[in-house]
C-alpha cells in the first residue's frame, strides 16, 4: 500500500519497526527501532527482505538508500531477545541452521543481489548483523558519531549474515581478524582508514549528503551502473584476463543504450545528460 504525499511516495512496509518511501527515484528505508538502537526483530527483518526485493526491481527506483532512525544505524540481532527465545532453541541443530540460512539469504543475499546502487547512511553505531547489513551495501556514509563494532566476541559467538566475507574483502584478512577477534568499537575515522567507511560527515550533514548521493545514483545510466556491479562483482573471484573478458560483453551492450548516446550528445552540447533508463 502506498500514499502519494507532495513529490513523495509514502510506503505502507507493515510495520512501524520499518519505515520507506519513494523520493526522486531514491528509496529511502529507515530501521525504525530506536529504543533498540535499531535492532533486528523478526517483524523488521521480514519487512526488510521484503522492501529490497520491491524496490530492487523496481524500474521507478534507481537506487536503494538504508539508515536507521535517531542516532543509530543497526545493533545487529536484539541481544535481550535471545535469551528469551527459548522455543527456537529446543529444535533440532539442523532446522536451526536451516533457518538462518534463509534469513541470510533475505537480507544480505537479497540486497548483494540488488543490481542498483545502494547506500548506507549511518547515524551512529553498527553492530554485528547490522555491521553486516552496512558492508553489504555499495557505498557507507557516515557521520562523525558513528562506531563499528563486529561485537560477536563478545557475546561469545562466531558472526552471520555475510560478515566474514564482507569484511575480508573490504579490510583484508589481517584486519577482518582483529576486528572479529577483538570485537573493538572502531570510531568514524579508523572505518574511513580501513576502507570500511566511503565518507564522514558531521552529523548534522549526513542524511543531506547521503540523499544527495544516492539521488545523483538514482538519476544515472542504470543499466550501465548494473553491469558496473556485476563486472566489480565477477572480479572478486576472477583471474585478470576473465575479469576482461566480462568487461567487453558489458562494455559493448552498454554502447547500445540510448542512455550512453545521450551522455555523449550531452558532453558535445556541454550539458548535463538525462538518462532514461536504457
Amino acid at each position: 500500500m502506498i500514499r502519494m504525499e507532495d513529490d513523495r511516495i509514502e510506503v505502507d512496509t507493515g510495520t512501524s519497526e520499518l519505515l520507506c518511501e519513494i523520493r526522486n527515484r531514491v528509496a529511502l528505508i529507515t530501521l525504525n527501532r530506536p529504543e533498540a538502537r535499531n535492532a533486528f526483530s523478526d517483524k523488521l527483518a521480514a519487512a526488510l527482505w521484503h522492501v529490497i526485493k520491491q524496490y530492487g526491481g523496481d524500474p521507478r527506483v534507481g537506487a536503494l538508500l538504508i539508515s536507521g532512525a535517531e542516532n543509530a544505524f543497526c545493533a545487529g540481532e536484539d541481544v535481550k531477545g535471545m535469551g528469551a527465545n527459548s522455543t527456537k532453541a529446543e529444535e533440532p541443530i539442523e532446522e536451526q541452521v536451516a533457518y538462518l540460512r534463509v534469513k541470510q539469504r533475505a537480507l544480505t543475499g537479497a540486497l548483494v543481489a540488488v543490481r542498483k546502487p545502494t547506500i548506507a547512511a549511518l547515524p551512529g553505531p553498527a553492530a554485528g548483523a547490522g555491521l553486516a547489513l552496512a558492508l553489504a551495501c555499495d557505498i557507507r556514509i557516515a557521520s562523525e558519531s558513528t562506531i563499528m563494532a563486529t561485537a560477536y566476541a563478545r557475546i561469545a559467538l562466531t558472526g552471520d549474515y555475510g560478515i566474514a566475507w564482507l569484511l575480508t574483502r573490504l579490510a583484508g584478512t589481517s584486519r577482518a581478524r582483529e576486528l572479529m577477534f577483538l570485537s573493538e568499537r572502531i570510531d568514524a575515522r579508523r572505518c574511513e582508514a580501513l576502507g570500511l567507511i566511503n565518507r564522514v560527515v558531521p552529523d548534522a550533514e549526513l542524511r543531506e549528503t547521503a540523499f544527495a548521493v544516492a539521488k545523483s545514483l538514482a538519476e544515472g545510466p542504470s543499466f550501465a551502473l548494473a553491469r558496473m556491479k556485476d563486472n566489480l562483482d565477477h572480479a572478486l573471484t576472477s583471474g585478470i584476463l576473465e575479469s576482461m573478458d566480462r568487461e567487453a560483453e558489458s562494455i559493448v551492450h552498454a554502447a547500445q543504450t540510448t542512455d550512453h548516446k545521450e551522455a555523449v550528445r550531452a558532453f558535445v552540447d556541454k550539458r548535463q545528460p538525462v538518462f532514461g533508463g536504457y
